[in-house]
């Protein structure tokens, strides 16, 4: 036998493993039976796998199931793994087992030949900690993967997504205050409209990330509900009773998320609601930033041959051929992650709904698009706000030059000769090239001075005031 490897032995006979690997056999099978594209199961999904191994150990000793020794140099190895120390440790695909029993088996064996090796061991002994037995103890892959998704989800809404949300939210309200006084054109349909403040336009923008923020803090009570104590199908076997509140007590103390034993283990197994929900809140933040991103591209257009209304920070060349061109490229990145998130959100949907009695066989998948579609929200959210919304600026002259040709000032008619005279007054305007003005005088409905007093964008921009 080479000195590069060593052998493993499962319940299908011998496997060779490379000698300094902490992983074991049914690691090293799935690395030669799952040759399927570059995804690799998420840190994120590591560190929530060492954390439910970890809380998993001190519910075992509290039981009296696992002697002191060995969940000592258990909880020092899920240390470890939760650290990334380890990280080389999980060459596993997303693509293998619908259940994600290969990485659940990679993390057990990686706890436990690191914790052999803590104990002065052999490491693919099993001697005197084995994987199947102590690191995986009252445990099933059907209940412990998911469980580590629910708090790698967890952790990522709260420590990554949430917070990008507010320091985009925050940067929007610093805007919206700044241009509070800035009058411009609205638009519906693309087309020109009455007017509206920029900061009231960019105000829509922030209440747009308020509602999807809502959306996942309401997603996480769902997800703080986990599986653990089902084991294999939801009935608990193999477990102690109360087990599944200890590992929760042992997970809150860790992780610091309120974390409760799911009330109805089946639906955890077989059923995905809660992921299906979270995807769901980040497909509905997915749509706000799109819309906030376009209106971004469409309102910095130009400079000159566009709406060019604002300004936006200018990061790099935008073309190859065209010498001095800027392009949006903020906005781009952030449509593109959304397009993205979009597709991965019907993935999820479909994975979902793909149980078939006492398991969902998707788990691997959803646990990628939900942790993929989380971050790269919160990355690109950081990008947009630190690399183009904190540097938006008005193009004071642009904005007026729009207002004042835009013809749906005509509106402000209406309370004074009517809706029918009023559109009569736009087209003729239109038509001719003229202004509102001088369409309204020769039409005979008003004078200068009369078109002058009805007729001020400042008070178009809320409701009428009466002054009587």
């Amino acid at each position: 036998m080479s000195d590069d490897i060593r052998i493993e032995r499962d319940s299908m006979g011998e496997v060779e493993v490379p000698a300094d690997a902490y992983w074991g056999a049914q690691t090293q099978r799935s690395l030669e039976n799952f040759k399927i594209a570059d995804h690799r199961m998420p840190r994120t999904m590591i560190k929530a796998l060492g954390s439910v191994k970890w809380a998993c150990a001190e519910a075992n000793s509290e039981f009296e199931l696992l002697d002191d020794r060995r969940k000592k140099a258990i909880q020092t190895a899920a240390e470890e793994v939760i650290a990334g120390d380890l990280d080389d440790q999980f060459p596993l695909k997303v693509w293998q087992t619908g259940s994600g029993t290969q990485t659940n088996m990679n993390t057990n064996e990686v706890i436990a030949n690191r914790a052999i090796e803590i104990l002065g061991g052999e490491i693919g002994t099993k001697e005197p900690v084995h994987p199947n037995d102590h690191v995986n103890m009252s445990q099933s892959t059907n209940d412990s993967f998911p469980t580590a998704t629910h708090v790698a989800v967890v952790d990522q809404l709260e420590s990554r997504v949430i917070p990008a949300i507010d320091h985009l939210q925050e940067t929007i309200d610093q805007k919206v205050e700044e241009f509070e006084d800035i009058i411009k054109t609205g638009r519906t349909h693309l087309m020109d409209a009455t007017p509206v403040t920029l900061g009231q336009e960019l105000s829509g923008w922030s209440a747009q990330l308020g509602y999807a923020k809502q959306a996942l803090e309401d997603a996480l009570d769902m997800l703080c509900e986990v599986a653990i104590g089902g084991t294999a199908v939801g009935t608990g076997l193999n477990t102690p009773e109360g087990f599944d509140e200890a590992v929760c007590d042992a997970l809150r103390h860790k992780t610091g998320y309120p974390f409760e034993p799911a009330p109805n283990k089946f639906a955890q197994l077989a059923g995905k609601e809660p992921l299906a929900e979270a995807h769901g809140a980040l497909r509905t933040l997915a749509t706000s930033l799109n819309k906030i991103a376009n209106d971004v591209r469409w309102m910095s257009s130009g400079p000159r041959c566009g709406i060019g209304e604002i300004d936006i920070p200018t990061n790099e060349p935008g073309s190859s051929i065209m010498p001095g061109k800027v392009n949006p490229t903020q906005g781009e990145a952030m449509v593109m992650v959304c397009a993205q998130v979009f597709g991965n959100d019907a993935a999820v949907s479909q994975a979902a709904a793909g149980g078939n009695f006492e398991l969902n066989v998707y788990k691997p998948m959803l646990a990628h698009n939900l942790l993929d579609s989380g971050r790269m929200l919160a990355d690109a959210m950081r990008s947009f706000t630190d690399k183009c919304v904190v540097g938006i600026e008005p193009n004071r002259e642009q904005l007026q030059e729009n207002l004042e040709k835009s013809l749906m000032l005509v509106t402000a008619l209406n309370p004074h000769i009517g809706y029918d005279k009023a559109a009569e007054v736009a087209k003729k305007a239109h038509k001719e090239g003229k202004t509102l003005r001088e369409a309204v005088t020769e039409l005979g409905y008003m004078t200068g001075e009369e078109f002058d007093e009805a007729v001020d964008p400042a008070e178009m921009v809320g409701p009428n005031v009466d002054d009587s």
